[in-house]
């Protein structure tokens, strides 16, 4: 029975693969930047995208989002309220988003008139880090509330991350954050992903990763 699993589970993200590889494609002949924003509930990622999006269109980049939640659109009306292209994919209690999710909520996109696509997947920090969405960065979020070791408990997320973003820095006075124990842990699983501090609320550091997710990988990779 355990062989059986493995091997349906192997089968499953092969599956994915190939579609993601697909949607690579499709973003590169269309000359988009995707990312694939990865965090716990509650890290304030919708709210730092919401913050992101303003920016954007204020810069005069043309920004979209898809934001994947186990029920409901209140994020997708959220983030609309930027004026960006916004579309939800309600997964129905799935925990993580997957290409085909993708590629359908896709369809009668004209994505060769975007600059940026952010893909804001289901709050968890474990299932999605296995499934690959065509992305060219994957973002993982750490909120100042969530406790420094965080990257040492979910290490392959972490790892896995071509941008770090920390969220929630103008209350981490009040928490107590320890900003350089949680970049030790950060830079014990990851050395070179860039780490961009944030605040949706000042709007500190949303610029940086804008910036950031706008810039091809080789550049991105290099820390700061």
């Amino acid at each position: 029975m355990t062989a059986r699993i493995v091997d349906l589970r192997r089968g499953i993200l092969e599956k994915n693969d190939l579609l993601a590889t697909d949607l690579r494609g499709r973003f590169a002949d269309a000359g988009v930047q995707v990312s694939n924003w990865v965090s716990s509930p509650g890290t304030g990622k919708t709210a730092l995208l919401e913050a992101l999006l303003r920016t954007a269109i204020e810069a005069g980049v043309s920004a979209a989002a898809l934001v994947g939640d186990c029920a409901t659109d209140n994020d997708a009306q959220r983030l609309a309220r930027s004026g960006a292209p916004v579309r939800q994919i309600v997964t129905e209690s799935m925990c993580h988003l997957e290409a085909d999710m993708v590629s359908t909520h896709l369809a009668g996109w004209d994505l060769g008139s975007l600059d940026l696509l952010i893909i804001e997947n289901v709050g968890n920090l474990v299932c999605p880090t296995a499934y690959d969405l065509g992305e060219g960065t994957r973002v993982a979020l750490l909120s100042v509330t969530e406790g420094e070791d965080k990257p040492l408990k979910y290490p392959q997320l972490f790892h896995s991350a071509d941008l770090v973003v920390i969220t929630k820095i103008d209350i981490a006075g009040a928490v107590e954050w320890d900003r350089e124990a949680a970049m030790a842990a950060i830079r014990a699983v990851n050395p070179t992903a860039p780490v961009v501090e944030t605040s949706s609320r000042s709007g500190d550091g949303v610029s940086e990763v804008l910036n950031r997710l706008l810039t091809p990988s080789p550049q991105l990779q290099e820390a700061p």
